[in-house]
């Protein structure tokens, strides 16, 4: 279980994200769709913390200074260690820097990060396959090539308990 910092999507993106899913799901690869609780939602985390008090993460990002929404574009995907596949987002200097940002305030609450979420080490993606075998990658991939390119728009941010998937807005983008 584990608390993520959650850039959310418009409609639009969200739509194409969950078309993807769903195409992986009736090839018979497990997405986020049917992982866990099953309230899975397209996103882009900025940080994952292992370990959190809740209440003083949320007051260290609502101290933040709201940068707003922007655009992610996506040109193709990633591949990760028990098959799991995602969208690779490209990202500006400044979208790194405010996730740095966002990383360095909730580590400041004493709440442990997960170690791709630390400083220097973050991979931007959206998480499509959870558990793609191998024979699987080809599909995975022309499900993603299909629908790229793919821009979407960043236009809000939560708070998100990937165990229970329970969540929590907040009042800003940072």
């Amino acid at each position: 279980m584990s608390l993520a910092v959650c850039l959310l999507f418009d409609r639009e993106g969200d739509r194409v994200i969950r078309e993807i899913w769903a195409r992986l799901e009736s090839d018979g690869i497990p997405t986020l769709l049917t992982h866990t609780h099953r309230r899975h939602r397209p996103h882009l985390s900025y940080v994952v913390a292992l370990r959190w008090d809740l209440a003083q993460v949320r007051e260290a990002l609502e101290a933040l200074p709201a940068a707003g929404g922007f655009p992610l574009d996506f040109q193709g995907m990633l591949a990760f260690n028990r098959g799991r596949a995602a969208l690779a987002a490209s990202v500006t200097a400044d979208v790194a820097r405010r996730q740095e940002q966002v990383a360095e305030a909730v580590a400041g609450t004493g709440a442990e990060l997960h170690h791709h979420y630390q400083r220097g080490s973050w991979l931007p993606h959206v998480s499509l396959a959870t558990r793609a075998k191998e024979s699987q990658l080809p599909l995975v991939a022309r499900a993603v090539s299909d629908a790229l390119p793919l821009r979407v728009r960043v236009v809000r941010a939560e708070l998100i308990n990937s165990g229970t998937g329970e969540s929590w807005p907040i009042s800003l983008i940072p």
